[in-house]
Formats: C-alpha cells, sequence, structure tokens
C-alpha cells in the first residue's frame, strides 16, 4: 500500500511506473462491482482499440473470483475500483490476484480501507458526482489506462487525453447550464413514469448501464435496462412503443453509426426519447482521436444532474434505499 499522505498524482505516477516495471504484461483486468464495475468499461473499450498487446477484461468483482481465470498471474494487471473500499467482492477479488503474483492496483476514495490495504498500490480520488477533473475517479482510471498504455507500447495518447481531460470540466459546466431547461422539462415528463430504458455503444454503453442499474434501479427505483444500440435491433426494439421513455446517448467516436442508427428508429415510434449528443456537448472541439475516450465522463456527470431533479420532482432521495444497507445481503 502507498503512504496515504501521497497526492493522487504521485499515487498515479507510482502505479504507471510499477506496471511499467513489470517484465511482461500479457492481461489487464478491470474488476469492480456495480457503478464502479461500469467506471471499468471504458477502460476496457480503449484498451481493446488501443492496446497491440495486452488484451483487457472488464468483470464484476464477485466473477472474476469465481471464474479465477487461467490466465491470471504474474503477467498480469489487475485494476480495482471500490468507492467506498468497503465492497466486499472487490476486497476478496485483490486478494486472489495478488496470491496469483499480478500487480494490484486500487482506486478508491477512502484511504486506510479494506481495498486499501488487499491491493499493493492505490489510487486516492477525489468526488463530486456533478463535477469532472482529472482527479475524479474517471479521469484518473482514463490516465492510469493511458499512462499504462504509453509506458508499455509508446502511445501517444496519454498527453492528449490529459489535455482533453484539462478541458472537460469548462465542457461540463456549459454543458449543465444550457441544459438547465432541458433538465427541468425531463424531470416533468418523467416524475410518474416506471421504467426507462437507456441506450448507447461504444465506450458510452458503460454511461447508459450505469445509470439503468445505479441511478434508476437502484436509487429512483424506476425498472430499467441498459439497451447497447448495436443490440436494439436483435431484439430490444420490440419494447418501443409511442408512450416508451429512452435516454440515447449520442457519441462521437467509431460507434456513432450505431447510435444513429437506433435514434432513426426509437424516434420514429416512440414520442418520449431524450437524446443526449456529445456533438451538441461542445465535445467536438476535442481531437476526434481523443473524444471516444473521454465523452462517457461528460453524459456520466451531465446525466447525474438530470437524475437530481427527476428525483427531486418524484419526491425520492437519491440516497434512499429498500435493502441497500439496511440488511444482510
Amino acid at each position: 500500500m502507498l503512504d496515504q499522505n501521497l497526492p493522487t498524482e504521485a499515487q498515479l505516477s507510482a502505479a504507471i511506473d510499477a506496471a511499467k516495471a513489470r517484465t511482461e504484461v500479457a492481461d489487464i483486468y478491470f474488476v469492480a462491482c456495480g457503478g464502479s464495475y461500469a467506471l471499468m468499461l471504458p477502460a476496457e473499450y480503449a484498451m481493446d482499440r488501443q492496446s497491440r498487446t495486452m488484451a483487457a477484461h472488464a468483470l464484476n468483482a464477485a466473477e472474476f473470483k469465481a471464474r479465477a481465470p487461467a490466465r491470471l498471474g504474474t503477467t498480469s494487471i489487475v485494476i480495482l475500483c471500490s468507492h467506498s473500499g468497503t465492497t466486499p467482492e472487490t476486497v476478496e477479488a485483490a486478494r486472489l490476484a495478488r496470491e496469483k503474483g499480478a500487480l494490484t492496483i486500487a482506486l478508491t476514495h477512502v484511504a486506510g480501507s479494506p481495498l486499501d490495504e488487499a491491493a499493493e498500490l492505490s489510487i486516492h480520488y477525489s468526488h463530486d458526482p456533478k463535477r469532472l477533473e482529472p482527479t475524479h475517479s474517471p479521469a484518473v482510471l482514463a490516465r492510469l489506462t493511458f499512462g499504462i498504455l504509453a509506458a508499455r507500447e509508446d502511445n501517444a495518447m496519454a498527453t492528449a487525453l490529459d489535455a482533453a481531460l484539462n478541458q472537460v470540466p469548462a465542457i461540463v459546466d456549459n454543458a449543465i447550464a444550457a441544459h438547465e431547461d432541458r433538465i427541468a422539462a425531463f424531470a416533468e415528463r418523467h416524475k410518474r413514469d416506471t421504467v426507462i430504458y437507456t441506450m448507447a455503444s461504444g465506450s458510452n454503453y458503460a454511461t447508459a448501464y450505469s445509470y439503468a442499474i445505479c441511478i434508476f434501479q437502484e436509487m429512483l427505483w424506476v425498472h430499467s435496462a441498459a439497451i447497447h444500440a448495436g443490440e436494439y435491433f436483435h431484439g430490444p426494439f420490440e419494447i418501443t412503443d409511442f408512450d416508451v421513455p429512452f435516454i440515447v446517448l449520442k457519441g462521437l467516436g467509431a460507434s456513432r453509426a450505431m447510435d444513429e442508427r437506433a435514434i432513426a428508429f426509437v424516434e420514429k415510434y416512440s414520442e418520449r426519447v431524450t437524446v443526449l449528443d456529445a456533438e451538441e456537448l461542445g465535445l467536438g472541439a476535442l481531437p476526434a482521436d481523443v473524444v471516444e475516450y473521454v465523452e462517457p465522463l461528460v453524459f456520466g456527470t451531465l446525466l447525474r444532474v438530470y437524475s437530481d431533479r427527476l428525483a427531486f420532482y418524484r419526491g425520492h432521495p437519491l440516497t434512499v434505499r429498500r435493502y441497500m444497507w439496511q440488511m444482510e445481503y
């Protein structure tokens, strides 16, 4: 475990140095649960798009332990995340990975937590769900991912990513301000809905998944499912009707054509579609080769503001739980 007094930047550098020092890295496992697991999906996407030598695998922590990948060992890096650092499955996954000789790197908001203690190295991030800074968890994970790519493969994208992340706080603030009226209208329109679907593709599918399971299901008790835009026409589009609500994220990356096709259909048959377009949010100002690695962070932050307003209109605070933290499970 790193010195808990080290700032995030020093911890991040130490983790990248440790990844560089490994004789061989064949696999990187991104392991977590719930919203932290969703956080891992853009990192897996980035590795798939960019790495020539390292295979990426994003797994739920309990699944990671149960699966016990045969390739897990000294040629593996296991990156884990738990906001509280107390998620039992993630702590157990860290211990398993370390026992197998993998380099374990934990991301957590809480220094001295069980995950912090279980992992070989830790990075402590700051947190504000309605803002996005380079030291917040999704940005830290993106920087770690591209830092490892730079260290092990001389990938040149890390510098461009850092520059883009420095522009993101202003982009997010401007997007939230520009959407003020739309956010209020969304909350009014959906305050009594019992189901809201989310849809996206590419790196943005992670945000659709996170909001389906963590915001709508967990925090608002609204039935939801994340639909991949590429899968929409292979089953899910049959539930589309004039009164069925959808939130669709339209990215600027390699998967944009999938989003456009899905939007063209869903808007034809449903009157209750909310489309958030990365271009309209100002992300088109970022370099074309880096924007798809940044846009899920922006979508996630903006949607949190939408969700907060919806919670207020529904009279259901996001902190209310029926089972979580209320009992043993």
